[in-house]
């Protein structure tokens, strides 16, 4: 029942809403604001990073939204590389985009054990009860996604139900703890004039990895009706439903910890359920972040082999990584194949850890890239009649040219902060050229042959 490989519609306005806030909203919201307030030394610059990266999200969201529309199919962000460059370029993007997503499923899923192990397995060791919480609920999700594309996309939703109210529960705590509020001492550098600037852009890495992974909506074209109108309205949602969840959530840290404790703590969630509930708060947020990750494993795996699916199509992957089951509409082998990646850096995460840090250099560019294709679009377009159902985001060419320089600054930031990561990020890009040409040739070569 696997020799398919036409995907059919599944997927509703909401699905695909809940697919947009979970690429979105990962673990990054629960440890990212520590980190954005140690770079940032004062409130302002921390509550302006945040608004920032709220702003020019909804200009990409924007943006990405009219591609989806001029452009919905399946794996929509590797085609969109091929369609509008080249398909060597697309290839080059995304074979790292692959494998990162993998190394960094693979991460989030570490971090959720980390939270349920002591809970679950509490006399285990810590060396043994990680790696058989994380392989354990991984293979779950594994199964849970071969059995069909509607009963993942029930399961996320459930999932995103639940890290949703969690992020509600942590924005209500204003109004039910008395913490020591953004005026407490900032036992941070506090900063001003061209550190105070500095500083801003350096916000910009961790903010803009949060916000990030919307984009790839995009993947979806071909598994929701009227996809010119649902892709759009669903990444429109999604991402200012993400939006009102961070900056809330953000003002809560604050106004709980004061600034200082957000700058210092590496468990926020807990700390504020431990003023909530005492030591039953701990258990219980435990439980809840670690559904909150599956969340993120499981749209995971849900998006990435739809990337397989377009690289296939345009002969860069053999055939076999786009065959869809005809009932459940599963890439199985395309979902194997990346649980499987998933499931072998989770013995090597040292290194990867070291790759995923180094590509976020790279990160930055192929989002511009993409966010580029809107003109290019809009350019092959100019002596079409007009496209019935195309959306056309407002504020254009101004808005993704905003979304473009920004992510120039990401790009410089990187820079900045660690060279190295920008000569590796552009070395992994370069590999990528040969590494076309040769599975191009090993195609063509086998199709001969036979």
């Amino acid at each position: 029942m696997s020799g398919e490989t036409t995907i059919r519609p599944q997927l509703r306005t909401y699905d695909l809403t809940m697919i947009v806030a979970g690429l979105v909203i990962g673990m990054g919201i629960f440890r990212v604001p520590t980190e954005v307030a140690q770079k940032a030394g004062t409130p302002s610059v921390f509550f302006l990073a945040w608004i920032t990266g709220a702003v020019v999200s909804l200009f990409g969201a924007l943006t990405f939204a009219e591609i989806g529309s001029r452009f919905p199919v399946a794996g929509g962000f590797y085609k969109i590389f091929s369609h509008c460059y080249h398909p060597a370029f697309a290839f080059m993007v995304n074979w790292i985009i692959v494998i990162s997503n993998a190394a960094s499923t693979a991460g989030v899923a570490i971090m959720g054990a980390e939270y349920i192990a002591p809970v679950l397995l509490p006399g285990m060791r810590h060396e043994t009860a990680i790696p058989l919480v994380t392989v354990s609920s991984t293979l779950f999700l594994y199964i849970v996604n071969l059995i069909g594309i509607r009963v993942s996309a029930r399961m996320l939703n459930v999932l995103m139900a639940v890290k949703i109210c969690l992020l509600i529960m942590l924005i209500l705590a204003v109004f039910l703890v008395q913490g020591p509020g953004a005026t407490a001492p900032v036992p941070v550098p506090v900063r001003s004039g061209k550190d105070a600037l500095r500083a801003f852009f350096l916000c910009f890495i961790p903010v803009f990895f949060t916000y990030g992974g919307y984009q790839h909506t995009m993947n979806f074209g071909n598994d929701v009706p009227n996809a010119r109108r649902t892709v759009p309205r669903a990444i429109f949602l999604g991402i200012g439903l993400v939006m009102v969840l961070y900056l809330g959530v953000n003002v809560a840290y604050v106004q709980i910890l004061g600034f200082g404790g957000v700058a210092h703590s590496t468990t926020i969630a807990s700390d504020i359920a431990g003023l909530l509930f005492g030591t039953i708060g701990y258990k219980m947020v435990s439980i809840i972040m670690f559904l909150s990750v599956m969340a993120y494993v499981n749209v995971s795996i849900m998006v990435n082999p739809r990337i397989y699916y377009a690289m296939a199509e345009d002969g860069v992957l053999p055939p076999l990584f786009k065959k869809i089951n005809t009932h459940t509409q599963v890439q199985e082998f395309a979902v194997s194949v990346f649980c499987a990646i998933i499931l072998v850096t989770l013995f090597t995460m040292a290194s990867f850890q070291t790759i995923l840090e180094h590509v976020m250099f790279f990160d930055s560019i192929s989002l511009i890239a993409a966010a580029a294709a809107i003109f290019i679009l809009r350019h092959r377009a100019r002596h079409l009649a007009v496209m019935p159902d195309v959306f056309k985001m407002p504020g254009y060419p101004v808005l993704p040219a905003i979304f473009m320089l920004v992510y120039i600054a990401v790009n410089v930031s990187v820079f900045y902060a660690n060279p190295n990561a920008a000569y590796a990020g552009f070395a992994l890009f370069v590999a990528g050229f040969p590494l076309y040409h040769i599975i191009r040739y090993g195609l063509k070569s086998r199709k001969v042959s036979g």
